[in-house]
């Protein structure tokens, strides 16, 4: 039967050994720490996603068109 050596009076090459037989890979785990991001904050990439969904869908084209249709019709009603 094989009596158990602590680490500190092994070789050099033999903790090695040891330590590397310990090590292994994190598997589907990923041990970088995450952070949630306060919703308090500014966030520059997402007011340009808000801006450009405003657009694609149209609510500030038919604003803007509306508004220049009351400005043009308020100058000609001016003008008469």
């Amino acid at each position: 039967m094989k009596q158990y050596v602590t680490l500190d009076k092994r070789s050099k090459k033999a903790q090695r050994e040891y330590y590397a037989k310990q090590r292994t890979a994190w598997g589907e785990l990923n041990p970088v720490t995450r952070s949630v991001p306060s919703g308090k904050t500014y966030n520059r990439k997402k007011e340009k996603q808000r801006i450009g969904v405003e657009f694609r869908n149209g609510f500030d084209a038919d604003f803007l068109r509306s508004l220049v249709l009351l400005i043009h019709f308020r100058t000609s009603e001016r003008s008469e």
